[in-house]
């Protein structure tokens, strides 16, 4: 089998605990970066900015995304032209993603990155920062990351409600949209994406915060896109975001891995967020934790012997489940 979007310690874990008759090939690129025209072999496996051919369904057998969220397959099975039996890791990174999304509130909060910045000066000048105790954190999308960052949220004293269509938590405050994000100190976009969802938190939605609210994205960029976000900071009304996905990802990942400049408006947009000095931005990594990589690499290869085993993936993408 062949791994695309395998970085370096995902890697060596895989190869190192990957049973010996599986013989197996790994790049760091996407699929569109390492440019083949036809499918290494049979059976591949994917991140979230791979670009799957979809030519390349009469070729495969199996498609295995190394992530929990599963929306990238969905379209790429609503347009491939045969069936391919595909399968995601359902629970490995709920803490951390969590922990990222309170990482980058409380980075905001502190102005950490203008705290680092002022050191070479020993200065405090302009970094009076905010405490997390009493702040109000409404939690969008509360499924098992969502719920991570409530429980992260109540541990550090905040008022947490959850927005949800679904209200499995009986501990959880839920409330309407409308009714959270007008006293959010700190709002978390947790949700998964949807055909319904795309570009949610759009300028409208987002100029309903109250002034200085922060702003937070750990799920999917499609939910947010930047344009938008940009055009409420420069206007002054959210007081800061953090970004770990973002709206044409896998444009945005490729142009900046080879320098190559990019035409997307969403792209562009991004950039220019990257300089704003009220805005953290990470390359997709919240997942990336040794305790998360441990049970990916765990639950990758449980899905690959599986299939070898039974042509069949232990948790298939639910659009591929077989029929």
């Amino acid at each position: 089998m062949f791994f695309y979007e395998a970085f370096k310690e995902e890697a060596d874990a895989l190869k190192k605990l990957l049973p010996e008759e599986i013989h197996a090939g790994f790049t760091q690129k996407t699929i569109q970066e390492y440019g083949k025209d036809e499918p290494p072999c049979t059976l591949i496996s994917i991140r979230t900015q791979s670009v799957l051919p979809t030519e390349w369904s009469r070729r495969l057998k199996g498609i295995l995304t190394r992530s929990t969220g599963y929306d990238h397959i969905e379209s790429y099975l609503r347009k491939s032209p045969k069936h391919v039996h595909c399968g995601y890791l359902p629970l490995y990174c709920h803490r951390s993603v969590a922990e990222q999304a309170m990482l980058m509130w409380m980075s905001l909060l502190r102005k950490l990155p203008q705290q680092i910045a002022k050191f070479t000066q020993f200065e405090r000048d302009g970094l009076t920062g905010q405490e997390c105790e009493v702040k109000a954190l409404l939690v969008v999308g509360v499924g098992n990351i969502g719920y991570e960052v409530v429980k992260i949220g109540r541990g550090l004293g905040m008022n947490v409600q959850g927005v949800d269509i679904v209200q499995k938590h009986d501990s959880v405050n839920y409330v309407s949209i409308d009714e959270g994000i007008r006293d959010a100190d700190i709002v978390v976009c947790a949700m998964n994406l949807t055909s319904e969802n795309h570009g949610y938190f759009d300028y409208p939605c987002l100029k309903k915060t109250k002034p200085g609210a922060l702003f937070i994205n750990i799920a999917r960029g499609e939910m947010s896109p930047s344009a938008d976000l940009l055009r409420v900071l420069e206007e002054d009304h959210l007081g800061g975001v953090g970004l770990d996905v973002y709206n044409h990802e896998s444009e945005l990942a490729v142009s900046l891995r080879s320098a190559r400049s990019s035409a997307d408006d969403d792209v562009q947009a991004t950039l220019k967020l990257a300089e704003h000095p009220r805005v953290l931005l990470t390359p997709h990594n919240a997942f990336n934790t040794r305790e998360a990589v441990e049970r990916k690499v765990s639950q990758s290869i449980q899905q690959i012997t599986h299939f070898l085993e039974h042509g069949k993936f232990l948790w298939n993408v639910p659009v591929s489940s077989d029929d």
